[in-house]
């Protein structure tokens, strides 16, 4: 199955969302809501590619980083039990080649598409323990993964962005955020 314009997706493991974690040997729910888009799984397996206006890098069996809502479950207006706009058939979806974050082959490293890339956020603490309190230097990060666009930069830059450009995600387990090539505005060329 191929589509015109989108590539066709499932989810990574057969899973819509990624709610549960495994401490000590114990799985714990993490939520047990449909619509928490904190916990939708935002990774999936490409199984078809765009018939038309596509000749970029992704390939059949390459795993994507894609939007929070491609996999969630949602409420209509009737309170009726509805999948994404995107849901085709059983666990196959159709995926905007815009709304396609990340890539990465069997074995091979994450890459980002233009226009996005991703930075990780600097800890204002220096105790590993308080990283998680959330607590981060405002619109500077480390240059994670770069773009085509991006040739002039190098991954693990120290870089500053535009406010309100950050989106988070968790990739590898750690907290990133996506944003666009013109969001990033400085560039301290010394390695962080």
């Amino acid at each position: 199955m191929r589509s015109l314009d989108c590539f066709i997706v499932k989810p990574l493991g057969g899973k819509r969302y990624n709610n549960t974690e495994d401490i000590d040997g114990k799985e714990f729910i993490l939520s047990s809501s449909q619509e928490d888009h904190t916990v939708t799984n935002r990774e999936a397996i490409v199984v078809g590619l765009p018939l038309r206006n596509y000749d970029g890098p992704i390939s059949v069996g390459d795993t994507v980083v894609v939007h929070h809502n491609m996999f969630r479950i949602y409420y209509d207006i009737k309170g009726r039990e509805r999948s994404s706009s995107n849901h085709i058939i059983e666990d196959l979806y159709t995926l905007e080649q815009d709304m396609t974050y990340l890539y990465k082959s069997p074995g091979g490293d994450w890459k980002s598409p233009a226009p996005y890339c991703f930075v990780e956020p600097i800890s204002k603490s220096t105790d590993s323990k308080l990283e998680s309190t959330g607590s981060y230097e405002d619109l500077w990060g480390i240059l994670v993964y770069k773009n085509k666009e991006q040739e002039e930069l190098n991954s693990g830059d120290l870089v500053s962005f535009r406010p309100d450009s950050e989106y988070e995600f968790k990739i590898n387990g750690k907290r990133l955020y996506r944003m666009r090539t013109n969001s990033i505005c400085l560039i301290n060329e010394s390695k962080y």
